[in-house]
């Protein structure tokens, strides 16, 4: 592996292939991250849930974002969401890139950050009631290797009517 350059080039200047090669200060990183998650409603009513649309950074830096199709939700139920996260082509700073490696590679271990605003109306005799917001942070951690969340904790906040 080195750097090829024209015999005139070459020829000229011997060390414009040394002094000129730039250092790369940055990486590209794409990836589809699917994220199963089990929403449970233990109430007696029904509850309707809007599009969601949600942001995952990695230490600070935005990855990608996921949206969660609106769905209906009936009284004392269980259902099965999925969220998938694209990542395309997301320019990380070299140090950040090597961090994210490190951390899915050898150590198993990647904390992530999941922020979103989740829009919900409680459904009572078949009729919605007015909407509330409720904004979500969610700090994870995922095992690259075993493909599984081994932590994670959430907070709401922002209860808007």
């Amino acid at each position: 592996m080195g750097i090829n350059q024209s015999p005139a080039a070459a020829a000229a200047d011997s060390t414009v292939a040394t002094a000129s090669t730039p250092t790369p200060t940055s990486a590209e990183l794409s990836l589809n991250i699917r994220m199963l998650f089990l929403a449970v409603n233990p109430n007696k009513v029904g509850i309707r849930y809007g599009e969601s649309r949600f942001t995952v950074m990695y230490k600070g830096i935005p990855l990608g974002k996921a949206s969660v199709p609106g769905f209906y939700q009936e009284a004392h139920s269980q259902r099965q969401v999925v969220a998938t996260i694209v990542v395309d082509r997301v320019s990380l700073m070299q140090a950040d890139a090597a961090d994210l490696i490190r951390d899915a590679a050898l150590n198993d271990r990647v904390e992530l950050r999941v922020l979103g605003d989740v829009g919900a109306r409680i459904r009572v005799l078949n009729v919605d009631s007015p909407g509330v917001q409720v904004s979500v942070d969610c700090a994870i951690v995922i095992s690259p290797r075993k493909q599984s969340l081994t932590y994670k904790q959430c907070g709401f906040d922002g209860l808007t009517v």
